[in-house]
């Protein structure tokens, strides 16, 4: 068999398994991107999520020795729900990201490219393969890029012509040298609307992004947040769908392929206050499935503090007075100081006054003086 004729079986096989679009591109390294990455590391812009060492990021063999080739893939998901639940004042909600809507997606590409990955094997036994989704060495959106997915759009995503930025991404490394598809041109032209739109200004320039500012990244630490982004969380529990909502390319964008992706309304769009005393074994029993979930409850519960605040809901304000009075955890005390400060009334400053005369972590006071600064001025 040809190498032609594998890849137009590849191709056929892909679509069988429900593979979206698959681009095949060179195991070249990629030394446009190196310049790129060396000076996000310069800048200070890296989340600290990706893989440090930059020459595993752009050196395909030291993932795979005698790499010749990569096949890339790409798994359109929904945009939109069926029976979306409404926040009313006396139960507000919080959301999840489309990316994280249904089952984690790191499983699903895995799936996915398993099933690929055997199906080669059959064909080219003497072949080896590696295959990587998200948080292998590799970036998606490069490979992507050079498979002819898409193009690398100034949100920072991958932008297929079929369906927008909604897809995820995963890849496999080959020793198989297959012939390489052409790359798509940019076609965000002069449209700045991602780069507008960012409630933190964390898109600096098209194709450019200060992860230290980006809601979807601040969403997933563990600290207290910087007050500066607390506003700007608004009902985020993980992630932010902003720069895609206005993408004129993702405009009417909604695929409902995999059954694995569909949402469940309730666990997407949960109620608040409930999440403020959820224990370990509910949190992963209700949103273990969800990429969203991979780092604990504990950011999660922190967003929803700030949801609160955000939605100034005076139904919180026992809630939040027993997480400062009796959490553990000193990130959870001090957003929830801070909380009481942004919903107010006299309930929450009392509740302050008292939780000011008992705690004893340096950042934590100084939450509750500030919060009790803003109630009294």
């Amino acid at each position: 068999m040809t190498v032609a004729h594998l890849k137009e079986e590849i191709i056929a096989y892909s679509k069988s398994i429900g593979i979206d679009k698959i681009g095949f591109a060179s195991a070249d390294p990629f030394v446009e991107l190196k310049k790129r990455l060396e000076k996000q590391q310069e800048l200070g812009y890296q989340s600290g999520f990706e893989e440090p060492d930059i020459e595993k990021r752009i050196n395909l063999e030291l993932s795979l020795p005698e790499a010749k080739s990569i096949i890339a893939i790409a798994l359109a998901y929904p945009s939109k729900m069926e029976n979306r639940p409404i926040s009313t004042k006396e139960e507000r909600r919080g959301i999840f990201c489309r990316a994280s809507w249904g089952e984690d997606y790191h499983l699903v590409l895995k799936d996915r490219l398993k099933k690929l990955e055997d199906f080669i094997l059959t064909k080219v036994p003497e072949a080896r393969v590696a295959s990587m989704v998200d948080t292998g060495a590799l970036s998606d959106r490069a490979v992507a890029e050079r498979a002819g997915i898409g193009w690398s759009g100034k949100n920072c995503a991958i932008i297929t012509p079929e369906f927008g930025s909604y897809v995820y991404l995963g890849e496999m490394i080959t020793t198989i040298p297959f012939s390489p598809d052409t790359p798509l041109t940019d076609q965000c032209g002069s449209c700045t609307k991602c780069i507008d739109a960012c409630p933190t200004s964390a898109l600096i320039q098209g194709g450019q992004i200060n992860a230290q500012k980006c809601l979807s990244y601040l969403t997933q630490t563990k600290d207290i947040l910087p007050e500066e982004f607390r506003e700007k969380i608004g009902n985020r529990l993980y992630g932010c769908d902003t720069c895609q909502q206005v993408c004129p390319e993702n405009k009417g964008n909604d695929f409902h392929f995999h059954k694995e992706m569909e949402p469940d309304p309730d666990v997407v769009k949960p109620k608040l206050i409930p999440l403020l005393k959820i224990s370990n074994r509910e949190f992963r029993e209700r949103f273990g499935r969800l990429s969203g979930a991979w780092r604990g409850k504990k950011p999660i519960q922190r967003n929803a503090i700030i949801a609160l605040a955000h939605f100034k809901d005076q139904h919180a304000v026992s809630e939040l007075t027993d997480l400062l009075r009796n959490d553990p955890r000193p990130e959870i005390r001090g957003t929830a100081a801070w909380a009481l400060g942004k919903i107010g009334g006299d309930e929450a400053l009392n509740k302050l006054e008292n939780a000011k005369n008992s705690e004893k972590d340096e950042k934590v006071l100084d939450e509750i003086d500030n919060a009790i600064k803003r109630l009294i001025n």
